[in-house]
């Protein structure tokens, strides 16, 4: 009736996604540039803080797409 492999199979990317994710926040922070490349915006005034990480968001971008292409390949 149902394929629970399947189901498996797509719980368990899910999984290896979501630890993929927890794992690049943790080391994040130990990564001394990321998040402040020259074209990440800062802004802050006397009651209000903008930040937009618009140069670190396109390099995480483009990693991500290569690494996705290469998993995707096989």
């Amino acid at each position: 009736m149902f394929d629970f492999s399947g189901l498996g199979k797509i719980l368990l990317i899910i999984g290896l996604v979501i630890a993929g994710i927890g794992g690049l926040l943790l080391l994040g922070g130990k990564i001394p540039w990321l998040g402040r490349l020259p074209g990440d915006f800062y802004y802050k005034g006397e009651n209000f803080t903008f930040y937009f990480p618009l140069a670190t968001s396109i390099i995480v971008s483009i990693i991500l797409t290569i690494i996705v292409m290469f998993i995707s390949r096989k």
